[in-house]
Parts: C-alpha cells; structure tokens; sequence
C-alpha cells in the first residue's frame, strides 16, 4: 500500500508561523496588563471617592487653675488612750459586771474579786479602833488629874493610829479587788470567767477610748520646713474609699532620724462617729497652700506608657474640596501631680489647646476627628477646696 508522504515545510513558511503566534502572544499580554491597569484604577478611583468619615471623639480644653497641694505619707492609727485592765492583786473572781464590747464611763466597776477576808479584817480593825479611843480618853481624863503618866497618854495614841493606819490599809487592798474603768471607753473581748482565779497583772479585758484617734506617720527631712504644728490633714481608710477625714497636725518629732532621714509626725483627728479604729493604714495628705496658674487637663485624655506620657492634641485644617477639617497630632507631655479626675501637665501643652479625652484607641497622628454627639467640648472640672 501506497504511503503519503509528508510536503516539507519551507522556511518561509515556518517564519510566517512564528510570527503569527509571537503576535497573538502579544495581543493576549497586552490585552491582560491593559485589564489589570484598568482593574486597578477603578478601584483605586474607589477608594479615592470613599475615604473613612471622621472619627468621633470627645475634646476637653487645656486650663489654667489653681490646684490643692499635699505631702502625701502612709500612716497608722492608734488610739489616743488604750489599756488592758488587769488586776493590781491576785484574787479569785466572784463577779464580772460588764459586758464584751460595753461603753463604759470612768470608775464603772468591772470585776470583783473574792475580798471576804479583807472584810473580815476591816470590821475588827473598825472595833479596835473604837476600844483606842475609849482607852485614850480614858487616858486623858487621868492626865487631867495627874493620875497618870504623859507617856501613858502617848501609848494609847500610838495603838489607835496605828489601827486607823491598818484600816487605811485593808480598805485600800479591798478597793484593789473591785477593778473599775480607768477612763470612759469601749470594752474588748472579755478574757476572763467567774470562779477564776487570777494573777496579778493578768489580762481582763481591753479599753480603748474611740473618741480621738492618733494618726502617726513619717515624711522626708526636706518637708520640715513646711510642717507646722495645727496644720490640716486629710486622712483616708481603705474600709471608707472615697471619704476624707480631717485631723490637726499635734506633734512633731524634735529630731530626725538618723537611719531613714525622716521626721515624724502625730495629728490628732477627731472620731467621735467611731467609724475608725486603731490600727489601721491610712493615706495621709498633708494640707499644703494652693498653686495658683497651673496647667491642667482631663486625667483620660493622658496615655501613660513606658515611652513616655502624651496626649492627642485636635487642630482646624482644611480638606482638598476647601472644606474646615479637625485632624489630631500626637503630642508628649510632661505629667505633674494628679488630681480628682485631672492631671497636671508641666510641660507641652499651652491654654486653650483641644485634647481628645475618648476615643484616643481609634487615632493616629493626622486622623480626622469629629466631636462625639453629647460629648461637647467641656470645662474643667472645679478642683475640691481645702
């Protein structure tokens, strides 16, 4: 069988080919780089004619007012008066007339201890002392009749003082055996049960007078000449957050010490409420004169970092149509002392300037912003007066 055989392509015509399939080639990339150029602009024209709205935020001003100033220390208090009530002389107990945490008054008894024999005692002493003085008088008229002797006369005396001094004597160990409240105060927990017998110098209960409470507490060397006695304090307790006590500054310690180079101080402080109680800590503020002309803003509009404290700082600008525009720049600062609710700035920021104090998380240096609906820009805060 016959076979076909195959024309041999010229060269010619395997040159046309090549340039024909370099041509589709090139018609097809430039047809899909002139999509992706097209693609690309639209988009970018998207987003060009879509840009974010402005950020809301609230803006608080930067003020200039005079502010509260303090030495701050950690103090405690005790009570001004407190004692354990003991007994002076060992005796059993025979009654326990109060109750634990009972307010008593001064010269309240409290506690009898078995003072029988002491009873006992006291009424021969008491009959002695009567048979004395019938036997001095007796004495006597017989002087006046120099029937006896002066000497006798001075004998009898002798023995009757000497009974009056042991009636003294047994009276006052039967006073020691009825323990009373030394002050006026409240009561502890009571550490003893009748039928006991105790010690001398053995714990009974504790009294602690609640109405004036010691603050004592310590603060630099260099603070000393800014200390007087009488001066404000404004004591506050963890168990009361929130609440200032007043106290007066009572005492100040002569010297200073040697190993901590500190000084330390005593106010007074008036708890007639008795909501406070010896022991506890408390944060102390010394109540120094206010400082006038001082800068201040928001404490929320500060951001507190390792880097550095800063604040975003609202300023007009225009937008490309012409249009009025607030943008924020990110601003250091230097902090000062911190107040209720505000912060001193000691440097950065000048009066007037617009801080943003919400919604600094959404912000970067340049954003459009826009005051929040309801958050309009506010005064100050008024700083509390001492």
């Amino acid at each position: 069988m016959p076979t076909l055989a195959r024309r041999p392509v010229s060269r010619r015509g395997l040159v046309i080919r090549l340039i024909v399939t370099a041509l589709i080639l090139a018609l097809l990339g430039g047809a899909l780089y002139g999509f992706n150029t097209f693609r690309n602009k639209a988009i970018s024209d998207f987003f060009a004619g879509n840009k974010p709205p402005p950020t809301p935020v609230a803006l608080a001003e930067a003020t200039v007012q005079s502010i509260p100033k303090y030495l701050t220390a950690i103090g405690t208090l005790t009570a001004s008066r407190q004692v354990t009530v003991a007994p002076e002389v060992a005796g059993r107990v025979t009654q326990i007339a109060f109750e634990s945490g009972a307010r008593v008054k001064a010269g309240d008894p409290l506690v009898q201890l078995n003072d029988a024999t002491e009873q006992a005692d006291l009424l021969a002493q008491r009959a002695q002392g009567r048979l004395a003085e019938l036997n001095l008088e007796r004495a006597r008229d017989l002087r006046r009749s120099q029937a006896t002797p002066q000497s006798s006369v001075d004998q009898f005396q002798a023995q009757l003082d000497e009974i009056m001094a042991n009636q003294k004597r047994t009276q006052a160990l039967i006073a020691q055996k009825l323990i009373k409240a030394p002050f006026d105060g409240e009561l502890g927990i009571r550490q003893i049960n009748v039928g006991e017998h105790l010690d001398t110098g053995a714990a009974v209960v504790t009294l602690t007078d609640l109405s004036t409470l010691y603050v004592n507490f310590s603060l630099p060397e260099q603070t000393l000449p800014r200390l007087a006695v009488g001066q404000k304090v404004l004591i506050n307790a963890d168990a009361f957050a929130g609440r200032d006590f007043e106290a007066t500054i009572g005492t100040i310690e002569p010297q200073v010490s040697a190993d901590t180079r500190a000084i330390k101080v005593q106010a007074t402080l008036d708890n007639r409420e008795r909501m406070l109680r010896p022991g506890m800590f408390a944060n102390v503020r010394v109540v120094l004169p206010p400082q006038p002309d001082t800068l201040t803003v928001p404490e929320t509009a500060v951001d507190y970092t390792v880097y550095g404290d800063s604040v975003f700082v609202a300023k007009n600008g225009k937008a490309e149509d012409g249009a009025d525009r607030l943008t924020v720049q990110r601003v250091p600062v230097k902090v000062g002392d911190r107040l209720p609710n505000r912060v001193e700035i000691r440097s950065g920021l000048n009066p007037g300037d617009r801080v943003v104090v919400s919604g600094q998380l959404k912000l970067a240096n340049g954003a459009v912003v826009v005051p929040a609906e309801g958050n309009p820009l506010t005064a100050p805060q008024t700083l509390p007066r001492n």
